[in-house]
């Protein structure tokens, strides 16, 4: 096993990431070098010396020639080995993908021997020991060069990764996107790339500069402005799509593919060059069992969309203009919901009732909160066809089995909303039951945010993917009525995300049409602090839209709220905890009209055409995928 190579410097190191085959970035950045009286020998960048820009040779000249410290890419161990495509793993059929296959082609046909030996020699690991600290400098993580880490990836993975150095801290790249943060007072940094702009709107590209100080080390991200319009130019003569060509200028990246959510909010808005000082010394802590992230950098708050203007869901009557607000008239109940209580098994990013293993403000419902409802649904006939369970994470409750009993019993198609882990796996012998005695209307739907891990763990965690397949898969085998439901926070091509389903879908045998609407249902991301217009009573021809659309118009859900004497019904699934939707005690008292006065009746109901209850001839998919389950 070859040794990782020890670089010990005493004084400033500069460090980039990510030429991209961009010989003027590259010469910007070493010129800054020099400028800044840095030699070669404390400059270290990491890796990824070829990728979209037009000159691959002369890139890998510029570099040995200088002489500094590169570690190894994704990018050039695939040219060093002579394989097919860039190794960064992209989603087939994406953007990246297909954007990859030009410029990689490229490459492969500029570079000779000589070029790849080189990259062929580059180590895949530099330790870096400054200022007293040892610094692991790789590529992606340490367990795989072509991991991203961004600023928003789950501390626990980087933890992992740190533990797995026996270090200080890591220097790390491959994201594009510079960053500087703590885990567990460890270092994280990125210092971001030269050979393309960062995403923010700007050509500018980025580096960084680490100097030991009397109080610690001082970490100075930088940004460099360069020659972009020639770099430009010698794609066009390489004859390479415009799509990357173009972001040069734009400081946009074609595709975000690649990008988590956080990062994708954030696209657009230019980051400020700033400066932190991690300390030199930690006092020692005891271990925590959740791993401690502070950012340090960047400082400025990053949003690229607008905040919501405050003046607006504050009458039930009229809106920030005066006009009258659209509300809705409950037409028939055809669906009613019981939110089984918010306690769930994980955490997700962005839940919208912020369900978590300790959060209890609902209440587990019991068998006795649901039957006068379901007995009131039958006085009245009030021609209920569903019943839904929803949560946090229904499976979690100790009486669900027998509420599921209890309204298939009395003939209602019965869903539970699941992320199918391990909660769901302590019922599987009652769910083979259910499945036996009540067939089809039984209907699980599970929470697949993604057709690929690392975006479905973007938002529901680490190590959350693999066990909702396998539920997944589990239930198909069991031939239960199922549907999935993904989400669109990402800003996917919808055709391009169905056929990702498609794939997941066919590999492992789930028998689920992921072009059917019904059988996948993706839905709208809601932030309640952007932006929306509201909802007037004259948006209905406006839009073509009638109110009996809304789904508030069809359904209810009952919860118990922490320390109430009995459930109370709400008007919507996804307000649960605002009391201006809190309607009554029973269905009878809830069946008054709905103002339009949120906005999430506005993005998710109205303009985002989404419901929590939609019903096709053979799978009813129900409530919102970001709901917690």
């Amino acid at each position: 096993m070859t040794a990782t190579p020890q670089l010990h410097l005493d004084g400033p190191a500069l460090i980039f990431g990510g030429p991209y085959s961009n010989l003027q970035a590259t010469a910007a950045v070493l010129a800054e070098a020099a400028r800044l009286g840095i030699p070669a020998s404390r400059i270290i960048c990491t890796g990824d010396l070829i990728a979209y820009c037009g000159d691959p040779a002369a890139t890998i000249d510029l570099v040995r020639t200088a002489g500094i410290h590169v570690v190894m890419g994704n990018c050039d161990e695939q040219l060093a080995q002579g394989a097919d495509d860039c190794g960064c793993g992209f989603p087939a059929g994406s953007t990246c993908e297909r954007l990859s296959a030009d410029w990689y082609a490229h490459a492969d046909a500029q570079i000779g021997r000589e070029a790849r030996a080189y990259l062929a020699t580059l180590p895949r690991r530099i330790d870096l020991v400054i200022g007293g600290r040892r610094l692991a400098v790789i590529h992606g993580s340490v367990s795989r060069i072509n991991q991203f880490v961004f600023a928003s990836t789950a501390a626990a993975i980087k933890r992992a990764e740190l533990d797995r150095t026996g270090t200080d801290g890591v220097i790390g790249g491959h994201c594009g996107l510079p960053f500087t943060q703590t885990i567990d007072e460890k270092l994280w940094h990125n210092a971001g790339v030269v050979g393309m702009p960062a995403h923010d709107g700007t050509p500018r590209v980025w580096f960084s500069v680490l100097t030991p100080a009397e109080s610690g080390l001082r970490i100075e991200h930088l940004a460099l402005a360069y020659d972009h319009a020639a770099a430009a130019a010698a794609m066009t003569r390489a004859g390479l799509p415009p799509d990357y060509r173009a972001a040069l200028a734009t400081g946009l990246w074609p595709s975000c593919d690649a990008l988590p959510y956080r990062e994708i909010r954030e696209s657009g808005v230019a980051i400020a060059p700033g400066a932190v000082v991690w300390p030199h010394a930690v006092p020692p802590q005891r271990r925590a069992r959740t791993a401690a992230l502070t950012h340090l950098w960047p400082t400025n708050a990053r949003r690229n969309a607008k905040a919501l203007d405050a003046q607006k869901f504050k009458d039930p009557r009229r809106t920030a203009k005066g006009e009258p607000r659209a509300s809705v008239a409950l037409a028939r109940l055809e669906t009613l919901w019981f939110n089984t209580g918010t306690r769930c098994n994980i955490t997700c990013a962005n839940c919208y009732i912020e369900s978590s293993p300790r959060n209890d403000r609902l209440a587990y419902l019991t068998l006795d909160d649901i039957r006068p409802y379901l007995d009131e649904i039958e006085r009245d006939r009030l021609d209920t066809r569903e019943i839904g369970f929803t949560g946090g994470e229904p499976f979690m409750n100790p009486q669900l089995a027998a509420m599921l009993e209890e309204c298939l019993s009395r003939g209602f198609r019965t869903l539970v909303l699941t992320n199918a882990m391990k909660p769901m796996w302590r019922h599987k012998q009652k769910l083979v039951e259910l499945r036996r005695h009540y067939g089809d209307n039984l209907v699980i739907r599970v929470s697949l945010d993604h057709f690929t891990p690392e975006r479905h763990e973007d938002e529901r965690g680490p190590g959350t993917f693999a066990p909702t397949l396998d539920g997944l898969a589990w239930l198909a085998r069991q031939n239960v009525n199922i549907a999935v439901a993904g989400r669109t926070m990402w800003g996917e091509d919808e055709t391009a995300e169905r056929a990702g389903y498609a794939r997941l879908f066919a590999e492992h045998a789930i028998p689920l049409d992921a072009h059917d609407p019904g059988a996948l249902v993706l839905f709208p991301e809601m932030d309640a602090d952007v932006d929306v217009p509201e909802i007037t009573e004259a948006c209905w021809g406006i839009l073509g839209k009638s109110p009996e659309q809304v789904m508030c118009a069809t359904s209810r859900m009952v919860v118990r709220r922490k320390g109430a004497e009995r459930p109370a019904v709400l008007a919507c699934t996804l307000l649960p905890y605002d009391p201006a939707f809190e309607l009554g005690a029973t269905l009878a008292q809830a069946a008054g009209a709905v103002p339009l006065n949120h906005p999430h009746c506005a993005k998710f109901c109205v303009l985002g055409g989404a419901s929590c209850s939609r019903a096709t001839s053979d799978v009813v998919a129900m409530a919102p995928a970001v709901a917690a389950e």
